[in-house]
């Protein structure tokens, strides 16, 4: 299946501690179904100083489920996401306003 959502989309969290959160997605793992969103779902790691890093808590964001994440349409709103073909290729689109996601 096509992903809907892709590293590099602006999305806003819609349910959980989190929720009307925004951020970037960092990466996405198709297979368990879940993204790591930038400043979102926020653990704190405790690390052990070595050469290189400085130890301490350092916090660190966490997947979170596809299912609870929306993209951002061009006005700042969640939305849908679909797909449709322009010529021959198929391109994802916002199902608020119609508008090409990745033309």
């Amino acid at each position: 299946m096509a992903a809907k959502l892709k590293k590099g989309d602006k999305v806003v969290v819609l349910a959980g501690k989190d929720k009307g959160q925004t951020g970037t997605i960092l990466s996405v793992d198709p297979k368990a179904g879940k993204a790591v969103v930038e400043g979102v779902n926020m653990a704190i790691r405790h690390t052990r100083q070595s050469q290189q890093t400085q130890g301490g808590r350092i916090p660190k964001a966490m997947p979170i489920d596809l299912s609870n994440l929306a993209m951002l349409d061009k006005n700042g709103k969640a939305t849908r996401v679909g797909f449709r073909t322009e010529g021959d290729k198929k391109v994802r689109y916002a199902k608020t306003t119609g508008d090409a996601i990745d033309a």
